[in-house]
């Protein structure tokens, strides 16, 4: 089996590539990344933003939070703090804070949203990515995610970040499916345990929401 790392940049890497470019993240931007997790998004940010740039790694966990700090500091400067999402407390304002896969395991989403935009600078972006759990098949069966409290949370996802105070910009969902080997039956078989073999997969629409915060 590929390494979770790579399981993950293959079936997800074009969403968050599309995100980055549509709101132009550049060399030099300062961007944190809410709920770090495995670091992929850290990682993908520190690349564009270089060393004239700053990532915040945030994560509740410590072991994961070093880690990604640890990848990511290899790109750019690098801060890791221990926080959860509903606690989000930086030491400067940043240009874009970013989440995936967050929202859908915590009690609060808007909560969580609200912090981010109080992280950015007036006009500063806030963008979340979440799935739709239940729109995702493996051999025509909805698939579902016990362990999450929201596991539909990005059916939510535009009204949460308008709730959240933030203006939505853009808004769209993406989906891989395949059928036989592949990253995808290779992401679906590492997050559950279960081979699909050569059922086919849909996986769950990730929704990509854009929020900015007002100018004051």
């Amino acid at each position: 089996m590929l390494p979770d790392r790579t399981l993950r940049d293959d079936v997800y890497r074009r969403p968050l590539a599309t995100a980055l470019e549509r709101i132009g993240v550049a060399e030099g931007w300062c961007c944190v990344d809410v709920g770090a997790g495995g670091g992929d998004v850290s990682v993908a940010l520190a690349e564009v933003v270089g060393r004239a740039g700053r990532i915040y790694s945030v994560d509740i966990d410590p072991h994961a939070r070093d880690e990604v700090a640890s990848r990511a500091a290899a790109f750019s400067q690098v801060l890791a703090i221990t926080q959860a999402g509903e606690d989000l407390l930086l030491p400067e304002e940043v240009d874009l804070a970013f989440c995936r896969f967050l929202l859908m395991h915590v009690d609060d989403p808007v909560a969580v949203l609200a912090r981010m935009r109080k992280a950015v600078r007036p006009d500063g972006y806030v963008v979340a990515q979440e799935p739709i759990t239940s729109a995702g098949r493996v051999g025509g069966v909805a698939m579902s995610f016990d362990g999450a409290i929201n596991q539909d949370v990005g059916a939510e996802l535009p009204d949460l970040m308008i709730r959240a105070g933030l203006d939505l910009v853009d808004c769209w969902a993406e989906s891989q499916a395949w059928a036989g080997p592949g990253p995808v039956a290779g992401y679906l078989a590492h997050l559950t345990g279960v081979d699909p073999g050569n059922d086919p997969v849909v996986l769950p629409p990730l929704v990509t929401a854009v929020g900015r915060a007002r100018k004051d």
